[in-house]
């Protein structure tokens, strides 16, 4: 779906304040919040799903409670940029790799990455990173503490 502008009004906004702060809030609770019924809700969300504003909803999981303490993100030099496609798609098979962004500036590539620990993240990069077909070098920032994690206000 191609991505659009769409204007939203006061009720939408406060639906999608609930669920972005619980997605597991009931409708029922929200429309009682909100006043007006269930089914009203159910039709403004589908609404705002077939518009691209809802991307989907999923579960978060807490890496820590699985062992993956170290999280680092690194910027990506390509010794071309006609690599990008290719250097993208062998990024995609790496697990540990959990966001990809193309941007502007010194880096090609700039990738989030989640390991156990930091000899996890060595092999990551040694192993399967760096040689990647294209990657002429990485740059790495381990990430000591997250302040902030949150969407977009509306």
């Amino acid at each position: 779906m191609k991505e659009q502008s769409i204007k939203i009004d006061g009720i939408d906004k406060l639906i999608l304040n609930q669920l972005m702060e619980d997605a597991r809030t009931p409708i029922l609770s929200i429309a009682r919040e909100v006043g007006i019924s269930g089914a009203a809700i159910h039709q403004r969300l589908r609404k705002l799903e077939a518009s691209g504003l809802i991307a989907g909803s999923k579960f978060m999981i807490n890496p820590k409670v699985l062992g993956f303490k170290t999280l680092a993100f690194v910027g990506i030099f390509l010794d071309s940029s006609s690599k990008y496609k290719e250097a993208t798609k062998r990024l995609k098979e790496i697990d540990e790799v959990i966001e990809s962004h193309y941007t502007t500036g010194n880096y090609a590539i700039f990738v989030k990455i989640l390991c156990r620990d930091n000899e996890h993240l060595m092999q990551v990069l040694n192993h399967e990173i760096q040689n990647i077909k294209g990657v002429a070098r990485t740059e790495t920032f381990i990430s000591l503490d997250q302040q902030i994690d949150r969407q977009m206000k509306i």
